[in-house]
């Protein structure tokens, strides 16, 4: 997709909501019923349809336009992409990709939340949130999704093959097998008996559609939308509650364009598609484009849409993070076939792939990060089942077969008839001819994905999105999956198929991630934790285009958790007015007036000796040393506002990163709350010190802290480098404050250095963002050197000679 921005300066200020929601998948569900449960005025831009029950297409006619590209005519559910390493399936509809997706509901393992991840091509993958963050989150998602898991001890759930055939490789294999958690009800409500097609209640909130639903048919159609209404997804629950609760849910309504607002908040651009009979092109860029405003906008419109839409309008957003469009990832996707499954006797066995839901059961193989071993990185494999009629297409796809089939029912008809055959019923020459169906009843198709590498870069060519990823890096993950889905064909006694994709080393992913990923600052990230823009208060981004990395699971409940968390932080930390109106962000103009003002960030390594028992810093560096006992700090120093930074008598910035200590703890061992400060005054004039304090737990969950201090002053001889590169170090018992100090238990003691070569490469770390982010850097440059001449004056002037 390609537009061009309108002047939204010169519009008129048209109609304000308190809330903007760009798109409804999880991520802008979940924000639309919190922000409107809160008495806030809503509105949600769906580019898509509604797709009430009964309402998907099945016929061929129906899907041949049941894809989405509007200057085509064609504004149906399907959205495909096609990139030079991948391609991907999206959807276009109110509810997003739960309309489509195959309903698992499963948490991210605590211990793939990684923690400065190497990754192959330079840089980390980072998640700035955790498992126990999250878990009250997940708890909120599925109290309103209502997941069952697939009922298999009953009738007739319990002869499911495919989900049989599952749970016996997993136990051939060693490894651990589960029924998922599915937003599907198998039961007309949690607790009820299960049954096919019984009639499912309305909640509270009632239902948008307005239609009823049934429980599961179990056809194996959840990819191309329930037409009975057994999923619960986003349009039965969450949308349906927002729009209970006051939220403007608006479909075929297109954003085209965003910018801060003149008078604070934001302006969303978008045009509005008219649905026509058939397929006539259209031109876009012609249709009326229409404005509303927002003191708060939510982007949730998908990877790919959001990221396209910053992107686009990088213009009007000065200061956005250089990490926009990075950190793309497919999510580990990888679909594969085992086919002509056998049984003990060498008997053909049924897998019928076509019965229950897409997805029934999950086998999961563990991460390094779960073991402690190598560096295996964790996936999953799960089922996934496939509607009949792809049955009947894959017979028909064996032509070989098909042909000599009916060959001979044309050679034996021809024969009776010139033969003048007194048998009338013709039943077995066309069960014949149909053939006894082994192919398809002995096929299943897998799902792989887990963490695959996310250096995939997102941006615009030619105006165009484009995706710059390969499966190269990711090799030693994908040859790691397609051996597990070969060891289940082998167990099952059934043959392995690739993709046909894999031909080329190219995989089809429905799980896009990345673009706008969180980080800790804007050097690592384009978001915070809680999916705030860095340098652009009220705007968020709560979609999968925040994802650091791959989920590795299922993604659509750790999004939609995410966006939960990140509209509670918003709702409990920004206070309402009494006419519930939020807070208006800073405008354009407020903001490069310094209301939010540049920042800078750089990175420091420093490496040195540290000595258990030892109080003193230089005996604990000589002790350290000759024990062995190595300590470094990796840190990345950030100032959110360059002016207040400067202008402050303290100079204090906050801390991320790690310390590496083996005496204190396996492993990096992070920096949970940090801070620098620049050039504090010591107690004589022309005496300064750097102070360090960094948070951190070590071995047995000890909470330890770092307090560090740089002596910088004029001594006789050229002394600048070593003040500026030496480190004092206690690590104290407990998270200490300053005036805690003195009767704090000192651990250790030491001294770490900045080495020249790790001094050379900070200085290509220095990072600027917002309105004026060169001058920042500017400012903290006279600031640096100010008090370095204050300190060296003498030394400067010839005064003192060593």
């Amino acid at each position: 997709m390609r537009h061009n921005g309108p002047d939204l300066a010169r519009r008129p200020a048209g109609e304000h909501a308190d809330v903007v929601v760009v798109g409804s998948g999880f991520g802008g569900s979940v924000a639309a019923y919190r922000f409107a449960e809160a008495g806030l005025r809503v509105v949600v831009l769906e580019r898509g349809r509604p797709y009430p029950p009964g309402s998907f297409p099945r016929t061929p006619a129906a899907m041949a336009r049941n894809l989405w590209d509007p200057s085509e005519g064609l504004l149906g559910l399907f959205d495909l992409w096609s990139f030079r390493g991948l391609d991907a399936v999206v959807s276009s509809g109110l509810g997003g990709g739960s309309l489509i997706y195959a309903n698992v509901l499963l948490r991210k393992p605590e211990r793939w939340f990684v923690k400065e991840s190497p990754l192959p091509g330079g840089g980390y993958e980072h998640w700035p949130v955790t498992r126990a963050d999250l878990d009250p989150h997940y708890d909120a998602v599925e109290r309103m999704l209502q997941p069952q898991r697939y009922p298999l001890g009953r009738p007739p759930y319990d002869t499911t093959a495919k989900t049989l055939a599952m749970r016996e490789a997993a136990g051939r294999l060693g490894l651990e097998w589960e029924l998922p958690p599915l937003a599907v009800a198998f039961a007309p409500e949690p607790g009820a008996q299960p049954a096919p097609g019984l009639p499912i209640p309305d909640p509270e909130y009632g239902n948008l559609h307005g239609l009823p639903r049934t429980t599961c048919r179990l056809r194996g159609e959840c990819n191309l939308g329930c037409n009975d209404g057994a999923k619960n997804s986003l349009d039965h629950t969450y949308l349906s509650a927002a729009r209970h609760a006051g939220a403007d849910l608006r479909t075929l309504h297109e954003v085209r364009w965003l910018a801060p607002a003149p008078g604070g908040g934001y302006t969303v651009s978008y045009v509005v598609h008219e649905p026509r009979e058939g397929r006539r092109r259209v031109n876009t860029r012609r249709l009326p484009q229409r404005t509303i405003t927002c003191d708060r906008l939510v982007l949730a419109a998908g990877t790919l849409g959001t990221t396209y839409l910053l992107l686009t309008c990088m213009s009007e957003f000065p200061g956005l993070s250089p990490m926009l469009g990075a950190r793309f990832s497919g999510n580990g996707d990888l679909l594969t076939l085992i086919l002509d499954a056998r049984d003990g006797a060498g008997r053909h066995r049924s897998l019928e792939g076509s019965r229950g839901p897409v997805i029934t059961s999950a086998i999961r193989v563990p991460d390094a990060a779960d073991t402690g071993q190598g560096d295996r990185r964790g996936m999953l494999v799960e089922d996934a089942g496939y509607p009949p009629f792809a049955e009947w297409l894959g017979e028909f796809a064996g032509a070989r077969g098909q042909a000599r089939r009916a060959g001979r029912f044309l050679l034996g008809r021809i024969g009776a008839l010139l033969g003048h055959s007194p048998q009338s019923r013709i039943n077995a020459e066309l069960a014949a001819l149909l053939g006894d169906g082994h192919l398809s009843d002995g096929s299943l198709a897998l799902l792989g994905m887990g963490r695959d590498i996310p250096d995939g870069l997102m941006r615009l060519r030619r105006g165009f999105l484009d995706v710059d990823w390969t499966t190269s890096t990711s090799m030693p993950y994908f040859g790691t999956l397609r051996s597990v889905m070969r060891d289940m064909a082998r167990v099952l006694r059934a043959g392995y198929r690739d993709n046909p994709l894999w031909l080329a080393r190219r995989v089809i992913t429905v799980h896009p991630l990345g673009g706008a990923p969180m980080g800790r600052h804007p050097a690592e990230g384009v978001v915070d934790e809680y999916g705030e823009v860095f340098g652009h208060p009220g705007l968020y981004v709560l979609d999968g285009a925040c994802m650091p990395g791959p989920v590795g699971v299922n993604p659509s409940l750790t999004i939609a958790a995410l966006a939960d968390r990140a509209c509670e932080h918003v709702l409990e930390t920004a206070p309402q007015t009494a006419s519930v109106t939020a807070p208006r962000t800073a405008s354009r103009t407020e903001r490069q007036a310094g209301a939010a003002s540049s920042g800078l960030s750089f990175t420091e390594e420093m490496r040195g000796h540290v000595m258990p028992g030892s109080a003193d810093p230089e005996e604990g560096e000589r002790l350290g040393r000759a024990n062995g006992h190595p300590l470094a700090v990796h840190l990345t120093i950030s100032t959110g506002d360059v002016e207040r930074f400067v202008a402050d008598a303290g100079h204090e910035a906050s801390v991320a990163g790690w310390v590496t200590c083996p005496v204190l703890g396996g492993g990096r061992l992070r920096v949970e709350d940090g801070s620098f400060n620049l050039f504090v005054a010591g107690e004589e004039p022309a005496r300064r010190r750097m102070l360090y304090r960094l948070h951190f737990t070590g071995d047995g969950d000890a909470p330890l802290t770092l307090a560090g201090f740089k002596d910088v002053h004029d001594d006789p001889g050229a002394d600048m480098w070593p003040d500026t590169s030496t480190l004092y170090v206690r690590i104290l018992r407990g998270h200490t404050r300053p005036a805690q100090d003195a009767e704090a238990e000192v651990v250790a003691a030491g001294i770490i250095r900045i080495h020249l070569p790790d001094f050379l490469h900070q200085l290509t770390t220095f990072r600027t963002w917002g309105p004026d982010g060169a001058a920042g850097l500017a400012r903290f440059g006279r600031l640096f050197l100010g008090e370095l001449w204050d300190a060296y004056h003498d030394l400067a002037a010839g005064a003192r000679v060593p």
